[in-house]
């Protein structure tokens, strides 16, 4: 199956079609329609499909204030969670209220309906993604709803080097994170990583679940497992062994060659779940049938 996709040519249509083997054409969406779901899609909370393939049934929002957090990049309406993000999000709250630090501040999750966002992320598809600053503290209540250019990078990429923007306070947050069973894994950036696998001299178990990728220097990604009751989500490859610290992170130092751009694009091949598409496809038909009346 190949899909088509062409959003300048046809920017009122917003769609993808799919091209399959045989004659028939089949018509998807564009991330587009992700954006006029204003509100969760009710049901039994399901996440359906991949990270960075899916959608979500049963969002809870996320209040913007709560004990040990604050929301922030409100104007981008990605506080949007599965309940057990929700709960995880609130439980590490507590621990870092308790542990004594500034408040941690919650960036992107999800849409009401997950699905892919029209820009910034691949995944965040299904409630099971949070970004978290690196920066703690609360911000002024305009800042939080406008938040552009506040988050700190904690590493200097052209020295290779920790900004004095790094404390403990972000390796306890980190820690924090990691040390709890419903997370799969936390990407920050390799500098980061190694930082930590140079620095932390004891209790470094929760290691193994920070992972090193591009990007993630003023934020981490926390991914969490899809929870059993789950039987549409699927989950990602486990991590390997160990703590992550061996020739594999430091190969993330070295320079990469330049990608060759190829002659023509390729097509995308990246077609939604089934019950994704079912879901676009009624929420559109809502959509049209009230416009009508």
């Amino acid at each position: 199956m190949q899909i088509w996709c062409n959003l300048k040519k046809f920017p009122k249509i917003g769609a993808c079609i799919f091209l399959a083997l045989t004659t028939n054409i089949v018509f998807a969406y564009s991330p587009v329609e992700w954006l006029n779901f204003k509100h969760p899609v009710r049901g039994e909370p399901n996440p359906i499909g991949h990270y960075t393939n899916g959608c979500l049934i049963g969002s809870k929002k996320i209040p913007f204030n709560g004990i040990g957090y604050q929301v922030v990049r409100q104007e981008k309406k990605r506080y949007y969670a599965h309940p057990k993000m929700l709960q995880y999000l609130q439980t590490l709250g507590r621990k870092i209220q308790q542990a004594g630090l500034p408040a941690m501040l919650i960036s992107d999750v999800a849409m009401p309906a997950g699905g892919r966002f029209i820009n910034g992320h691949h995944s965040h598809q299904m409630g099971l993604d949070v970004d978290i600053w690196f920066r703690m503290g609360r911000l002024s209540k305009k800042n939080a709803y406008h938040s552009t250019g506040l988050a700190t990078p904690m590493a200097n990429l052209k020295t290779k080097t920790m900004t004095q923007n790094w404390t403990i306070h972000q390796e306890t947050l980190l820690k924090l994170a990691a040390n709890d069973p419903s997370v799969a894994r936390i990407f920050v950036n390799p500098l980061i990583k190694i930082y930590l696998c140079q620095t932390v001299k004891s209790d470094r178990q929760w290691l193994r679940k920070i992972r090193p990728w591009s990007g993630h220097n003023s934020h981490f990604h926390v991914r969490l497992h899809c929870p059993k009751e789950a039987k549409n989500c699927n989950n990602q490859t486990p991590i390997p062994a160990g703590e992550g610290c061996d020739s594999t992170l430091y190969a993330w130092l070295k320079p990469r060659p330049k990608p060759i751009k190829p002659l023509k694009p390729k097509p995308i091949v990246i077609p939604p779940p089934p019950l994704c598409q079912a879901l676009l496809d009624e929420h559109i038909k809502i959509f049209k049938q009230q416009k009508e009346n």
